[in-house]
């Protein structure tokens, strides 16, 4: 189990340190002078040129340069804001509680939502409660975050007025209202597609021939069906880690829908005004949570089946 353990750490601190390396080269690859592009949109003098090779230590070699990067993010140090001369982490974390608070939501909206459907719908094979499901969730993965989004503003926020059109809110219920239809816009499509995995791993279980020995024997509908839903437990967990893993990401297209100033806004506007810094920072810790997600499901499977421990062990 130790081990187990170790190993996935261990996996995880190399493709973050190869995911770091990756993510300092981008700042190379770009077209143009490097200081220049650190400079972003502002006047380029050449005394501003030398202030920043100074501060990026630029006339360093390419790894002493990415040492330096390093060792800096390590020790809490991400830089300076090119747009606002602030440092990364304070405007990092003015922002992130935002994003925080809209992927939680989204999260537990899904979650609560498509895996009861999905196993109604697996127990209801065949039938109108199915189909109108499965109909409903492949529109639901076709759907993009944007378009959903801008078709809830319109209904729920313009026309109806039952939801504010933008802002966050003050206070906890007034931020859980504002961020209410944000995080209906980011659950649809992740929901649709947990619908669909959750079926087809319920429906899986329901064929297999111990259900049959188990109601055979006259078990109870609730203790078949909490042995099914324990073997079909693992895709479920698959699909809610890829849910997770989404949500971090997508968060961008729903920010900017609906003016929220969280982690996707910024991003998009670090991009937009090529504040190199920023952009390192949020690439890199969206890569950073991707992985200790897939950490977490990984641990997660081993509560679940302990054969999957079996198997590591002996491979």
């Amino acid at each position: 189990m130790v081990w187990f353990v170790v190993r996935r750490l261990l996996a995880t601190a190399l493709l973050l340190a190869v995911l770091s390396f990756l993510i300092f080269s981008l700042l190379y690859l770009a077209p143009g002078d490097i200081a220049k592009n650190l400079l972003g949109t502002k006047a380029v003098t050449p005394e501003a040129l030398a202030a920043v090779r100074a501060q990026y230590h630029l006339d360093d070699p390419f790894l002493a340069q990415y040492w330096h990067w390093l060792s800096g993010v390590l020790t809490g140090d991400w830089g300076t804001s090119i747009r606002s001369g602030l440092p990364v982490a304070d405007e990092i974390a003015s922002r992130a509680g935002i994003t925080v608070r809209l992927i939680v939501m989204g999260f537990l909206i899904a979650a609560l939502v498509s895996i009861p459907a999905g196993v109604w719908a697996a127990r209801r094979r065949g039938t109108w409660v199915d189909r109108t499901l499965v109909s409903g969730a492949v529109v639901g993965v076709s759907a993009p975050g944007f378009a959903v989004g801008l078709l809830l503003l319109f209904v729920f926020a313009v026309t109806l007025r039952w939801f504010p059109v933008y802002g966050t809110g003050e206070g906890f219920w007034g931020q859980l209202w504002h961020l209410t239809l944000p995080a209906i816009a980011l659950a649809v499509g992740l929901g649709a597609l947990v619908v669909q995995l959750t079926r087809a791993a319920v429906v899986r279980e329901l064929d297999a021939d111990y259900v049959t020995f188990q109601r055979s024997r006259g078990l109870s509908e609730a203790r078949v069906m909490g042995t099914v839903l324990r073997n079909a437990a693992i895709p479920i967990v698959t699909s809610l880690g890829l849910m997770v893993t989404y949500l971090v990401g997508g968060t961008i297209l729903v920010e900017v829908v609906f003016g929220l100033p969280g982690l996707g806004t910024q991003l998009q506007q670090a991009v937009l005004f090529k504040d190199v810094p920023v952009v390192q920072a949020l690439t890199l810790i969206t890569g950073l949570l991707v992985c200790l997600i897939s950490l977490a499901v990984d641990l997660l499977y081993l509560a679940i089946d302990p054969r999957i421990l079996r198997k590591a062990v002996t491979a």
